[in-house]
């Protein structure tokens, strides 16, 4: 269980710890944008055919959006595309417009993001300046909630199933106030039951010895992501 900082991709951590410590098959249980930080579950040899199992957990985040100003990745690290007055956003208007996001919904992947359409990652077209059609996927987000109310920044925490772009729900609801939002900051504190509190950092891993790294495996067993809202407790 890693606690990744912001900059590395999940591939890069998955990398380094093949290379440090000489493990030959190393994968891992939900990618993690470069912006995003907290839990990844790195999975290490035959541990990888659990990998389907992760992804399909749900997934619990704390994050804060900025409103008034859009991008073309819905996060900070893409371009601004658009900035609006915020000024007339109230409290009670943020969390109508996250209750109104709580349940069964369909969502559209963002231009930016590793989905692919035809064989090819949507990101790889979004460099090539290509708008490609995609099909909405079902969704579920068990509560999103309110943090914090600094304008133009409001912090949450949102419960959701596998597949939920956190930065799409962000830019959907500042399109939703007329002012536009992007994601600013993500943390993974929940994967299925897995928590960020038994988590070790990247860098501290990374300097370990083996035997040290071995006193950190999580047994191989079975982690249900039944149907309920797993990480809401």
């Amino acid at each position: 269980m890693v606690d990744k900082p912001a900059g590395p991709t999940s591939h890069d951590c998955v990398a380094g710890v093949r290379r440090r410590f000489r493990i030959q098959k190393v994968g891992h249980g939900g990618t993690l944008d470069p912006m995003a930080t907290g839990l990844l579950v790195l999975l290490l040899g035959k541990a990888t055919r659990l990998s389907g199992t992760f992804i399909g957990s749900d997934k619990t985040y704390e994050g804060t959006m900025r409103l008034g100003v859009s991008t073309n990745s819905q996060d900070a690290d893409g371009e601004v595309t658009r900035e609006a007055p915020f000024d007339a956003v109230t409290r009670d208007r943020v969390e109508a417009e996250m209750k109104l996001r709580v349940g069964d919904q369909y969502q559209t992947p963002p231009m930016v993001s590793a989905v692919k359409v035809d064989g090819v990652p949507l990101y790889k077209s979004a460099l090539k300046g290509k708008e490609v059609q995609r099909e909405p996927r079902l969704i579920h987000v068990y509560r999103f909630s309110m943090t914090c109310f600094d304008l133009p920044f409001v912090g949450f925490e949102v419960a959701c199933s596998k597949g939920t772009y956190v930065r799409t729900l962000c830019s959907d609801i500042g399109d939703a106030l007329g002012c536009g939002a992007h994601l600013t900051a993500l943390r993974r504190t929940r994967c299925g039951e897995l928590v960020i509190a038994a988590a070790t950092p990247f860098a501290k891993i990374m300097e370990m010895e083996p035997a040290g790294v071995q006193r950190l495996l999580l047994r191989p067993r079975v982690f249900v992501a039944g149907p309920g809202p797993v990480g809401v407790g």
